[in-house]
């Protein structure tokens, strides 16, 4: 009896000998690729009350992952490095690769707007509040906004069903989606006052005009007034006045159902700008212009949002609407809401 023990201990023995000396080191524990989602994440020597930081990890930084606990997990750093991050400071590799798909997305557009988180907030890869979350916002951290879109939403206990506004937005190499209602637009003081009574949604750049030697941005300006639907209803076009310093509207449209993004660019010399819109019957088509010092001419439409071509021949003079030429009115300057 007691031989036999001694044999089976040996046993054991060369067997768990075999496994951390020949078999573990050919056949290497399978990992996961984890990335770090706040601006910094503590690495501690175990995950025991008392414990030791060993290092920090900063936003974006990737991990293997060598087992999951309750509340932490085992990671590697580097090949000999090893220690214990908190779950909850890791995003799985397909939910980061999902934000540098977020990221790739808004390179080919221009922001539309710019404001800062109203309190602190996280990033989500989709616009919905269950969404997964890619990042988080500090309080009062600027943003750049690029997409609005509304996503209905059933409140909890009530049976009813409520509209938010969600906005796609950057925050230095970090995107992704954050309830609208959380940030709060910063409109360039030089044009602030032009939202005083109406709700200036977006502002983007058509030019850059000299003024002794400063280069002073010119910009197609969207609003959205009495409709929540679209993203804009209503533009303006502001132009420089060098004589008097301030800006002056020399276009204006209205009756648009208008959705983001706004597209700026040049042709034939001159800034161009698109206008993704829809008709009544809900077809999708561009409505391009372009300015011409301070004229600003209706091109044409093209079919669909995609299409970088120019319009054949220029809008009908019986559907332009009347171009104007005026001052901003002085007002204190006020945030708008997005």
């Amino acid at each position: 009896m007691r031989t036999g023990l001694i044999v089976f201990l040996v046993l054991v023995a060369f067997g768990a000998a075999y496994y951390y000396l020949a078999y573990r080191p050919r056949h290497p524990v399978p990992t996961e690729a984890a990335y770090v989602l706040p601006d910094s994440a503590a690495v501690f020597d175990t995950p025991a009350e008392i414990r030791t930081r060993i290092a920090t990890l900063k936003e974006g930084d990737r991990v293997e992952v060598l087992s999951r606990g309750h509340d932490w997990a085992h990671v590697r750093l580097g090949d000999r490095v090893t220690g214990y991050v908190e779950l909850r400071n890791l995003i799985d590799a397909d939910t980061h690769h999902g934000g540098d798909k977020l990221l790739d997305e808004i390179r080919q557009i221009p922001a539309q707007a710019a404001g800062h988180a109203s309190n602190e907030v996280r990033l989500h890869l989709e616009p919905s509040r269950e969404a997964t979350e890619i990042g988080e916002l500090g309080a009062n951290e600027r943003v750049e906004i690029f997409k609005r879109r509304l996503v209905d939403r059933e409140v909890p206990g009530t049976g009813t069903r409520v509209r938010e506004a969600w906005y796609l937005v950057r925050a230095g190499s970090t995107a992704g989606w954050v309830l609208g209602r959380l940030i709060e637009l910063n409109i360039p003081p030089p044009i602030a006052s032009y939202g005083h009574e109406l709700n200036l949604v977006a502002w983007v750049v058509l030019d850059t005009v000299d003024d002794n030697g400063r280069q002073v941005p010119q910009y197609v300006v969207a609003d959205r007034i009495g409709s929540e639907e679209f993203d804009f209803t209503h533009i303006r076009v502001l132009t420089w006045w060098k004589r008097k310093q301030i800006y002056a509207v020399a276009y204006v449209e209205s009756g648009l159902k208008g959705y983001f993004p706004i597209r700026s660019s040049r042709a034939g010399g001159l800034p161009v700008f698109r206008l993704r819109l829809v008709d009544d019957s809900g077809h999708k088509f561009q409505k391009v212009y372009s300015l011409n010092d301070t004229i600003t001419r209706p091109l044409g439409t093209v079919a669909g949002w995609e299409s970088d071509e120019m319009p054949l021949g220029p809008e009908p003079k019986s559907k332009r609407r009347r171009a104007l030429v005026s001052p901003i009115r002085s007002i204190p300057s006020v945030s708008g809401a997005f």
